[in-house]
């Protein structure tokens, strides 16, 4: 999900905007509003510079949580004259499903969905060969400051963070409801 806001006035007088004082001023805007802020991106698009902000919660983000956190960050930007006078777009997103979970509240986020993670190879004494590496697919069950607890095909297993590399929401399609297939006794989508 995503949002944008258009904002500047004269391309001509633009300071360039510093990424971590735009994370020090929006940070507290954000987490005033129940949310984190997980990454602020500044890029140049012709004339235009892009700011790509993505927020984040517990509970999730919705279009309105996204159209919310765009009009506080404009003004809060516009107030402070963070991004100068030279114009620039505002692009408010949530972390799509592809964000690679890196830290115990993306893990804590994952709680219940289906997740692939490549567990750290771990070092064997110089006799026993080369470190393991492997990856592993399952449901996380829990996620908290100590690690995560993942069902992997009906087990329960435990990892520690330090074990884990970046892991992966998987996409699961669910059947449509009353969709039996295309049986032979079956009507196709053009009615034969």
């Amino acid at each position: 999900m995503h949002g944008n806001s258009r904002h500047g006035s004269s391309p001509s007088r633009g300071a360039s905007a510093n990424p971590e004082q735009i994370v020090d001023l929006l940070e507290p805007a954000v987490a005033a509003m129940g949310m984190d802020l997980e990454d602020v991106r500044i890029t140049s698009a012709g004339r235009r510079r892009l700011l790509r902000v993505v927020v984040d919660s517990d509970g999730g983000v919705t279009l309105d949580d996204i159209a919310l956190v765009s009009r506080e960050l404009s003004a809060t930007l516009d107030r402070a004259a963070a991004m100068g006078e030279a114009p620039y777009t505002l692009e408010v997103s949530s972390p799509g499903v592809d964000r690679p979970l890196t830290d115990p509240k993306h893990w804590r986020r994952a709680v219940g969905r289906l997740v692939k993670v490549p567990l750290r190879a771990q070092p064997r004494p110089a006799t026993d060969g080369p470190a393991d590496s492997l990856t592993v697919t399952g449901r996380v069950t829990r996620a908290d400051s100590r690690g995560v607890r993942l069902d992997v095909d009906g087990k329960s297993r435990e990892f520690g963070y330090s074990a884990l590399g970046p892991g992966r929401i998987q996409i699961e399609f669910a059947p449509l409801d009353g969709y039996a297939g295309d049986g032979p006794d079956e009507e196709g989508p053009d009615g034969y």
